[in-house]
């Protein structure tokens, strides 16, 4: 199952494919005894798709065949011992794939010429990527974290290893000259090549990065590279070898207080723009600025969804989960929009907007 998206699985995702294309979503569940359940609603959901490919007489018969047995092997590729909080499967005439949420979707099947991403897009933001560059003297890991974990990332260059002939760690205890190890030419090459390495994952992936390693280390980056300088550097060695759990306790706490530092930030651009009238809150108004592309910064409780539907076509009312026509997840669409016209998404704790009733926006104008 694929957890991690970048901006080029993005847009390889919504490019349009031949018809049908089938977005299959599901709501699953981390914990016994609701995870008991996600079996049998799985299957549940695949053969409605599969009585959609049927009765639609834009379907072939090969098509239907293909799709069918694309969906079918996405089956087998689904781990229910490990989901998380939503499931979404896409198929299409001769490629499947599953992904693993960390954030619920509503259940629904749909048929188009593209997958529908949306709630994967807000899924993503919801859980705040970053990145956790552990440095040493002779390796360099990258590790890519979310919320509450981290996984090893071999993505570019990482995890970087010198060449034994230019870094002798053993010789170096044995004459007890560690602390020169990061004034050396060989260790400074070494970590501009880890620069050089981090910022082309930056421009590909942009995310908040840490830097972890000893104060030695974290100087020499910072004076022999340009990825330091906006990074936020915890000293703290050890973690190039380490194990997830490990960086994960480390890093833990510094994020934390960013997360926080964070809160406070959107809490004063929201007040100040309710004083400038820049201000937008309740999903109803704020679906209507981010379907302008008026939303400059985008706060949403972590927790908030609401279900609506759209009958005049200007504003969107009240609706119950299920009902004809009800849209079920327009809280990912509105962050899915805001994304797309380059504004600012931040989730935050349920309740910290108050009145704003979950959702609010700071305008462009």
């Amino acid at each position: 199952m694929e957890h991690a998206l970048s901006p080029s699985t993005l847009a390889e995702l919504r490019r349009p494919r031949p018809y049908p294309a089938v977005s299959v979503l599901t709501p699953t569940h981390r914990r016994e005894p609701d995870n008991a359940q996600d079996r049998v609603r799985l299957r549940n959901v695949l053969a409605d798709a599969k009585k959609q490919l049927e009765s639609d007489p834009a379907v072939t018969r090969e098509l239907r065949i293909d799709v069918t047995d694309q969906l079918d092997r996405a089956l087998g590729d689904v781990d229910l011992a490990h989901t998380e909080d939503g499931l979404i499967i896409f198929a299409a005439p001769g490629e499947h794939q599953v992904w693993s949420l960390a954030r619920s979707v509503p259940e629904r099947v749909v048929l188009s010429d593209t997958f529908l991403t949306r709630n994967l897009v807000a899924a993503q933001a919801a859980e705040r990527p970053f990145w956790v560059l552990a440095l040493s003297a002779d390796r360099v890991t990258l590790w890519n974290g979310g919320a509450g974990h981290v996984t090893k990332a071999h993505i570019g260059d990482f995890p970087l290893v010198r060449g034994q002939e230019n870094f002798d760690a053993e010789r170096r205890e044995q004459i007890g000259d560690t602390p020169s190890t990061f004034r050396d030419e060989g260790t400074r090459q070494f970590l501009r090549d880890v620069d050089t390495a981090m910022a082309q994952v930056l421009r590909r992936q942009p995310r908040p990065l840490y830097i972890t390693g000893e104060p030695a280390a974290l100087a020499l980056l910072t004076e022999v590279g340009g990825v330091a300088g906006t990074a936020i550097h915890i000293p703290h060695g050890g973690l190039a070898d380490a194990t997830p759990e490990t960086v994960w306790q480390t890093v833990e706490p510094v994020i934390a207080a960013e997360d926080r530092r964070s809160i406070d930030t959107v809490s004063r651009e929201l007040v100040s723009a309710r004083g400038r009238k820049a201000f937008a809150a309740g999903v109803d108004e704020v679906w209507q600025n981010a379907s302008d592309g008026r939303i400059r910064l985008l706060a949403v409780e972590e927790n908030y969804q609401v279900t609506v539907r759209d009958d005049a076509g200007d504003h969107l009312v009240p609706a119950d989960s299920g009902d004809l026509d009800a849209r079920e997840d327009i809280v990912d669409e509105i962050v899915e929009r805001c994304l797309d016209t380059g504004a600012d998404v931040r989730f935050v704790p349920d309740g910290a907007l108050g009145d704003a009733q979950g959702i609010a926006g700071v305008l462009r104008y």
